[in-house]
């Protein structure tokens, strides 16, 4: 069986957490310093390791068969690349913005401005859809230093945190798009590679979904169990056992990280008691 050469950046935050989501799903990859390419141990995959910006033009051309890449760049040189799955990690924001005691405030503001950016296709489709006439100049690396030594009056970058822009004394006028990383496929996969991919998106939906899982565990007496079973959004329907102490149920589910903080109060005030919350590894359908 050929193996499917699968594209991630080669440093940076994107390229630790895209290692670790295939570790997650059991593909154990020996990578040494330095080294363009490695194949893993128990699975048809080699894995290359590529700059950011390249990896759209690697897919085109068939050089790898898929890449887990920042939906950003696929945005700017990979808009005809297709991606089968977004990963939940390396989310950001495509935004303008501009010194803080600038007047611009919106993006209508920029009309006749200069924009310093590092994605340049990007920006102009923007800037046409909702015809603004600026000027474009196109940065490698630090963009968020342009309007400080004069050379735009605004920038469009990525944001995550925002910390970069208030330490540049920047202000975000405009979101652009937010963007998070994701599993694109090249066009000249091949049906015996793409037999591969499909096992390993199987496998990530299921490392996925147990991120955004909490199992959880609680003891509910038995004439508030009703009550308490319509608060918790389960899967399916909730395990209930009986427990060595009469009238007292344990009740077991699966919510969403994000749903127990609103619910827990409701919890306590029908009497569940002893609940506990533990990740999950991963969650098969």
């Amino acid at each position: 069986m050929s193996n499917l050469r699968i594209a991630v950046q080669k440093s940076g935050r994107l390229n630790e957490d895209s290692m670790r989501i295939l570790k997650d799903i059991g593909i154990s990859i020996d990578n040494g310093k330095d080294q363009l390419k490695a194949s893993a141990r128990n699975f048809p995959v080699e894995v290359f390791y590529l700059r950011n910006g390249d990896i759209p033009q690697y897919l085109r051309d068939g050089v790898v068969d898929a890449a887990i890449i920042g939906e950003n760049v696929l945005i700017e040189k990979g808009s005809d690349l297709e991606f089968v799955e977004r990963l939940g990690f390396s989310k950001c924001k495509v935004s303008i913005a501009v010194p803080k005691d600038s007047k611009a405030n919106s993006l209508k503001d920029l009309e006749g401005k200069r924009i310093a950016t590092s994605y340049p296709e990007t920006v102009k489709k923007y800037l046409k859809e909702y015809k603004v006439d600026a000027q474009l100049h196109t940065i490698s690396g630090s963009v968020e230093i342009a309007p400080n030594i004069g050379l735009a009056d605004g920038i469009c970058d990525i944001v995550s945190s925002g910390s970069t822009l208030f330490k540049n004394g920047l202000k975000e006028i405009e979101v652009l798009f937010q963007s998070e990383a994701v599993l694109a496929v090249s066009p000249k996969i091949s049906q015996e590679r793409s037999t591969i991919l499909e096992k390993i998106q199987f496998r990530i939906q299921s490392v996925l979904r147990g991120r955004d899982s909490k199992y959880v565990l609680l003891n509910a007496p038995n004439e508030q169990l009703d009550k308490i079973l319509t608060l918790l959004p389960g899967m399916r329907s909730p395990t209930v056992l009986p427990l060595a102490e009469k009238g007292w149920s344990s009740v077991h589910t699966v919510i969403s990280k994000n749903q127990f903080w609103e619910i827990i109060e409701d919890l306590k005030a029908n009497g569940a008691e002893g609940i506990l919350v533990c990740p999950i590894e991963k969650m098969v359908l």
